[in-house]
């Protein structure tokens, strides 16, 4: 297991909880599989799927995350696929040729393939080794994101009798797991449960009032980094976009108002940092897997702990400092009770209204928001002060440039204290030059400049300047094929610089 995950993640050990899942899939045993956003839980089906004969079977919701990481493991040297319908006829019936003939060892399918005639028979035929159902929240329609067609899964158990399933998911209440069991059939599942603390988010409340300013001064202060902001409807989507374009801003709309085509190209324009900011409806779910997200804005409520837990996650996933700002305002709570009184189903009206009020409660806390967000998943947080949210720190530090709270500044022996002190001493025009290269190699080969390297990889090749392929093998998510797909030219820039220095 340990080759493996060295050979093609490029990784040296795992991380919590990763290789008892793995452990478990090998056995042919089901799971359900809780950990956050960045957590890992890819790597807990990818993997096995390398060690055992025949196909994974990976069922996703959203077309471009499929192909993320399709990309990624493709990078790594792992021949992976999807079908679904961004596909033409001939394009999907060539994926299925290839996993009929072995050719394949990892596809991704959408949720509503399973109901397309003659689909199940192309499944049978295969030899699956594992049935990975991510987002396995959406199964429940006590979750956060009910979605219809994962109803099409509570029949793979009885169909597929013998092969693994491992449901996985960021966030699930108690009520949403158990439901996830009920729904999935599951056979004597063990639940394994990550740690839902992201401790290299920072968590901040601000008043709503005159808050474009208060978001200007946010964008700035994140300049050149990708921002996520989230926004109640189209029409407000639409006008933040245009306000942050007249200041200058490289900015793009994402909501379900815009044609498909509008909104994937700008999706992909964000993915590949063509756009440095995406406007989002908070209805509207984005599947992306970019790692280099720096601040996540809700400029309205979220409907729900849940979704802002979700929404939230997208900042952060490599492990880097993250910014999380709600801004926080009862005209907000006015907007979404008028949705609310118009739900017809009095069960699920009493739902909405009880997960409104938590994040209520959430905006006017007077007590860490860390340990609320844990405790709303049942997970108990010891810490009398987080040091990374803006009720522990408190807002007593105040950035003279922009007037805002400016709470980090005052952050001890936080996580986010502890990478910048760590990575103080890389190179940072190395860092930059890398950083181009990087670019030029993702435009090549047409993906996303995180599937070349993430951030964490060109940083530690800006500290430790590795110019041998066994020390290039030393840095974060460098594997095998990574070396000799990009080694030669990373190490030429690194060479040239020291060489200047």
């Amino acid at each position: 297991m340990e080759n493996i995950l060295k050979k093609y993640f490029g990784y040296e050990t795992f991380r919590p909880l990763q290789k008892e899942i793995i452990e478990r899939v090998l056995m042919g045993n089901d799971s359900v599989v809780l950990m956050p956003t960045g957590g890992g839980k890819s790597l807990c089906f990818q993997l096995p799927a390398l060690i055992l004969e025949g196909v994974a079977i990976v069922i996703s919701p959203l077309i471009s995350l499929m192909k993320d990481q399709v990309d990624s493991l493709v990078a790594n040297g792992i021949s992976a696929d999807f079908i679904n319908s961004s596909l033409t006829p001939q394009k999907n019936a060539e994926v299925m040729e290839r996993a009929s003939t072995g050719k394949l060892k990892i596809i991704y399918i959408a949720p509503e393939r399973l109901g397309v005639p003659g689909f199940e028979d192309f499944l049978h035929a295969l030899c699956i080794n594992v049935i990975a159902i991510d987002e396995a929240h959406c199964i429940s329609q006590w979750g956060h994101d009910f979605r219809p067609e994962y109803r099409n899964l509570t029949v793979l158990r009885e169909n597929f009798p013998g092969v693994p399933i491992i449901a996985l998911t960021a966030t699930a209440t108690e009520e949403v797991r158990v439901d996830i069991v009920k729904q999935l059939s599951l056979e004597n599942p063990k639940m394994f449960i990550s740690s839902f603390n992201r401790p290299n988010l920072s968590y901040e409340v601000l008043p709503k009032k005159d808050s474009f300013a208060s978001i200007l001064n946010l964008v700035r202060e994140h300049k050149n980094s990708s921002i996520i902001i989230y926004c109640f409807s189209r029409n407000d989507t639409e006008a933040m976009v245009g306000k942050l374009k007249s200041y200058g801003f490289s900015a793009a709309a994402y909501h379900a108002g815009l044609n498909a085509k509008t909104r994937k190209e700008n999706q992909e324009k964000f993915i590949k940092d063509e756009v440095g900011i995406i406007v989002a409806t908070i209805a509207f779910g984005m599947g992306i897997d970019k790692p280099d997200v720096r601040l996540v804005i809700h400029h309205s409520l979220p409907k729900s702990i849940e979704g802002y837990y979700q929404e939230t996650g997208r900042a952060g996933r490599d492990g880097l400092p993250a910014k999380c700002v709600l801004f926080f305002s009862y005209a907000d709570k006015f907007k979404q009770d008028y949705f609310i009184n118009n739900i017809k189903d009095y069960d699920e009206r009493e739902k909405a209204q009880e997960n409104l009020n938590q994040v209520l409660n959430y905006g006017n806390l007077n007590s860490c928001r860390r340990k609320f967000l844990l405790n709303y998943f049942n997970e108990d947080y010891q810490e009398e002060n987080c040091g990374n949210c803006d009720k522990c720190v408190g807002k007593s530090a105040t950035n003279s440039n922009s007037g805002l709270p400016s709470f980090l500044s005052g952050v001890k022996n936080t996580l986010a204290q502890q990478v910048d002190i760590e990575n103080e001493d890389y190179d940072k025009t190395l860092f930059e030059k890398l950083k181009i290269l990087r670019t030029q190699e993702a435009q090549r080969l047409h993906v996303p400049p995180y599937v070349v390297f993430g951030d964490r990889a060109l940083i530690q090749m800006a500290k430790d300047m590795p110019e041998t392929p066994e020390d290039f093998l030393e840095i974060y998510g460098v594997a095998d094929r990574k070396l000799e797909q990009f080694g030669r030219q990373f190490m030429k820039v690194i060479r040239d610089h020291t060489e200047n220095l």
